[in-house]
């Protein structure tokens, strides 16, 4: 895979770029961390070199300064609201955020449910934190925020807010995913302490977009598809350019709120740190971009694939018009269609041909790979034990799974497990590739190249089962499906 991102770089930078900034608020900075922390998936795909931790492995830098907060919102919990790209609702994820941060030696300092407004499901799991001995706060829902300055920078405002207890001088404001409430969070902490005569600072970390790339730029861009559902929109940030002359990015939701925070720093402190968002920012990325021509190429691809989820969110009764009218105009700035993929050309044509469901795959070397629909392998596994042969220098004739291996398999799903489809999904195509590697050579040749999946482009000509998605996703292959069914049920799994 050709490397865009230097991620030894970026590592070192970004941890000293936030040290700078603790220092500057005296010792003791409140950083609002936007995304995700050690799974930046969306990341590491626009910005090649960029690893899915980076930011993890940038917080463990600072590990003996750093503790962790967490937010939830309480609305989200009473909705059951759920992570679109984990499939687990956000109170589910804030016992898996604990786990994963501890498991690194962060410190938690507790969990804090905002926009409180005593919500039964908040009650219920509120009591479960502290049966699992996690520290909750409550912050409550403040009348005409964020506009109401006056209340909302009061006794009555932030100041019935619990105070989080924190001792050290650099705490991380993360949660499960946005409209959580993390910059709340930070400014009533801010007011709490300037009362009690403490001094401390409010930055913001947010990958995207990145604020030294042209506004146009493909990854920022590919920012704006990502965030589709959140009708985010890259701008010039104003503020910046009034007060430095300089051109910056930002996004319009940083950009509307900027006045409104400004005053609330003004209330507090009697004067703002900062001229404008980009200011607030803490942002290195931009600085570790190595090659500029394999990041635009990456997020090109990004904003195809996020067309063809939402095509098949389409098709499978999602209200998401809105979004995929946004992608077509994302990618008619960038002068690129559906079928710039080079893999999905591929997929159609030998669907056509077969008139079966097909699949192609781009290797990192420019090769197109293709499968076909048989009578023992669905497409997308037969894509896949042809891609091994490839990466492994197998000749394309040898059965790297023997049909006496699949037949015995098949006839488990069918007549014991109530499968109505006996051909192999991916998982199972793997399962069986690792148990011919016992006694077959080029299986085991074939099992020790998967590694080099990792990276590879996909289409599947028809939506692919969960199992399948998921068995790409854990392999690294980017995939995207048309938006067509196997067959015409409304229930698909």
């Amino acid at each position: 895979m050709k490397i865009g991102f230097d991620n030894d770089k970026y590592l070192k930078m970004q941890s000293a770029h936030i040290k700078e900034r603790i220092e500057a608020f005296g010792g003791k900075l409140y950083l609002e961390f936007g995304g995700k922390v050690f799974d930046d998936y969306h990341a590491s795909r626009v910005l090649p070199g960029f690893l899915p931790d980076s930011k993890m492995k940038m917080l463990l830098e600072l590990k003996d300064q750093a503790e962790i907060i967490i937010c939830i919102s309480a609305n989200d919990i009473e909705k059951n609201k759920v992570r679109g790209d984990i499939g687990i609702t956000y109170d589910q994820d804030i016992l898996r955020l604990i786990d994963t941060y501890t498991s690194f030696g962060l410190s938690v300092c507790g969990v804090v449910l905002t926009q409180y407004d005593s919500q039964a499901s908040a009650i219920v799991f509120e009591e479960k934190l502290k049966k699992l001995g996690v520290k909750v706060y409550r912050h409550y829902l403040i009348e005409g925020y964020p506009a109401n300055i006056p209340l909302i920078v009061s006794e009555d405002g932030f100041g019935k807010n619990d105070y989080i207890e924190t001792s050290r001088s650099l705490v991380v404001v993360t949660a499960p995913g946005p409209g959580s409430g993390k910059m709340a969070v930070c400014l009533s902490q801010l007011y709490h302490e300037h009362v009690m005569g403490k001094q401390s600072g409010y930055a913001k970390f947010e990958t995207f977009p990145i604020w030294n790339l042209p506004l146009r730029h493909p990854v920022n861009l590919a920012y704006e598809a990502a965030t589709t559902d959140l009708n985010d929109v890259n701008m010039i940030d104003p503020f910046h350019l009034e007060a430095y002359g300089e051109t910056t990015v930002n996004y319009n939701r940083d950009i509307e709120i900027f006045p409104v925070l400004n005053t609330i720093f003004e209330s507090i402190f009697g004067e703002s740190p900062y001229k404008s968002p980009t200011d607030m920012g803490v942002n290195m990325v931009g600085n570790c971009i190595v090659d500029d021509e394999v990041v635009c190429e990456a997020s090109k691809q990004e904003i195809v694939r996020r067309y063809f989820k939402a095509l098949v969110a389409a098709k499978n009764g999602e209200d998401v018009a809105s979004q995929i009218l946004s992608l077509d105009l994302l990618m008619k700035q960038l002068s690129i269609t559906p079928d710039y993929r080079r893999c999905v050309r591929a997929a159609q044509e030998i669907a056509e041909a077969t008139e079966q469901p097909a699949a192609a795959m781009e290797l990192p070397d420019g090769r197109i790979i293709v499968g076909k629909t048989s009578k023992l392998l669905g497409a997308s596994s037969a894509l896949l034990l042809n891609a091994l042969k490839a990466l492994a220098n197998i000749d394309k004739k040898i059965d790297l799974v023997s049909p006496t291996v699949i037949e015995p398999i098949q006839d488990l799903k069918v007549n014991h497990l109530g499968n109505h489809n006996p051909r192999l999904h991916t998982d199972e195509v793997l399962l069986a590739l690792s148990i011919s590697a016992v006694t077959s050579e080029e299986a085991e040749l074939a099992m020790q190249a998967i590694s080099k999946l990792e990276g590879c482009e996909a289409h599947s000509t028809v939506i692919l089962s969960d199992v399948d998605l998921h068995t790409f996703a854990k392999l690294g292959v980017n995939v995207t499906c048309s938006p067509v069914r196997k067959s015409k049920t409304l229930y698909h799994k």
